[in-house]
């Protein structure tokens, strides 16, 4: 057994042969040795501020499994800033196509490279080649449906601030308001730069512990305002 060869590597061996006479003969033979995990697709794609990555196998030999990297562009230089966000269980040895996902979520906006560190059961480990992903800021103001709706006992509460001109902080209001228009809470009140946020809402935790029923919350920033109806069930 030689156990000094490489991935993606071609060897020849000689063997020779003595008989009682001392004659000799020797036979060839090439042998190619096999990629233990061969990656035929690594792609990316950016849905607001979500990547989602999905990569395919044709094959794999004593595949642990991937680690999945990130960079952020401006630090492309340092090679310390890749930072592992994940792990990946592989399929071990298999000789059928297998496909895998990740998303990640949640990314600032910016530029961002990725890749993946394929790790063998024995620890011995191979880097696939880099993929690119741009999050960019977002253009409008919106305020979503808070989620889960109904709630007991909290919600969250997501909502966008777009670029502005100069990149400037927006002052960003969110208040919540019973259904005659009193302020029951007050969620953010202070200045944020552009990017999509989200706020958790726990009516129990408060000052005021509200009783079930229809509430509104209203976003504003700016020019910009929006309300939206959220339900408390007890």
């Amino acid at each position: 057994m030689d156990g000094t060869v490489l991935p993606e590597s071609t060897y020849t061996y000689r063997v020779f042969a003595f008989n009682q006479y001392g004659q000799n003969g020797s036979n060839t033979a090439t042998i190619a040795v096999p990629v233990p995990v061969e990656l035929i697709s690594f792609t990316s794609k950016v849905d607001n501020y979500v990547v989602s990555l999905f990569w395919q196998t044709a094959t794999e030999t004593n595949n642990q499994g991937f680690e999945i990297e990130r960079l952020q562009d401006s630090k492309i230089e340092k090679l310390q800033d890749w930072k592992t966000i994940a792990f990946v269980p592989g399929f071990g040895t298999t000789t059928e196509p297998r496909s895998y996902s990740f998303v990640d979520e949640d990314v600032a906006t910016g530029k961002y490279k990725y890749r993946l560190k394929q790790i063998d059961l024995d620890g011995s480990f191979e880097y696939s080649q880099e993929v690119e992903a741009e999050v960019k800021a977002p253009n409008v103001f919106s305020l979503e449906q808070n989620y889960p709706n109904p709630f007991n006992p909290s919600t969250k509460i997501k909502y966008t601030i777009p670029e502005g001109v100069r990149s400037e902080k927006q002052n960003v209001v969110l208040k919540v308001y019973d259904v005659l228009g009193n302020e029951v809470a007050t969620l953010i009140n202070e200045a944020q730069e552009p990017g999509v946020y989200e706020v958790e809402f726990n009516p129990s935790s408060g000052i005021r512990n509200l009783v079930s029923g229809i509430y509104f919350y209203q976003l504003k920033a700016g020019s910009f305002a929006e309300t939206k109806k959220m339900i408390i069930l007890k």
